[in-house]
């Protein structure tokens, strides 16, 4: 399961080191990585990707603006990376602009896919959700499972 948040950093060709522990995670040497609703990145394995695109362009229409907005910003950006002998994804330079991307990143594991964040807009987003979370989460009813 991909979870933790880790930093990495792009070195000069734009490529970044995927923490090991999350690399664990991924089989093979294809990724997808892909523009994220926020500003940041999504990196998934193929096949998470597969069964996520699958059902965007299942739940979504072709003649509406909004939905046809979605699959351009997430599926239209997707691109197939390889992963390199010691870990590192090249990050297109589209990619890194969309995001922010300059040098210092974060690396989220967010169960089924990744997001990577340049370090100071996460940081500036965790600030700015600090404030909102608790009445994000005060309508939310979780059913634990019984053991």
């Amino acid at each position: 399961m991909l979870t933790g948040e880790f930093r990495a950093a792009l070195d000069d060709k734009g490529r970044l080191l995927i923490p090991t522990k999350l690399r664990s995670e991924f089989q093979g040497d294809t990724l997808i990585l892909t523009k994220a609703i926020d500003k940041c990145l999504w990196l998934f394995s193929p096949t998470k990707w597969e069964v996520f695109s699958k059902t965007i362009q299942e739940s979504l229409g072709m003649f509406s603006s909004r939905d046809l907005m979605i699959q351009r910003r997430i599926i239209g950006s997707a691109l197939e990376i390889e992963v390199d002998k010691t870990g590192r994804i090249g990050v297109s330079s589209l990619l890194r602009e969309y995001a922010g991307l300059v040098k210092d990143c974060v690396v989220v594991g967010i169960r089924t896919h990744l997001e990577i964040w340049d370090e100071s807009v996460f940081m500036a987003y965790q600030e700015a959700t600090n404030e909102n979370l608790p009445g994000l989460v005060q309508g939310l009813s979780i059913a634990w499972p019984k053991e």
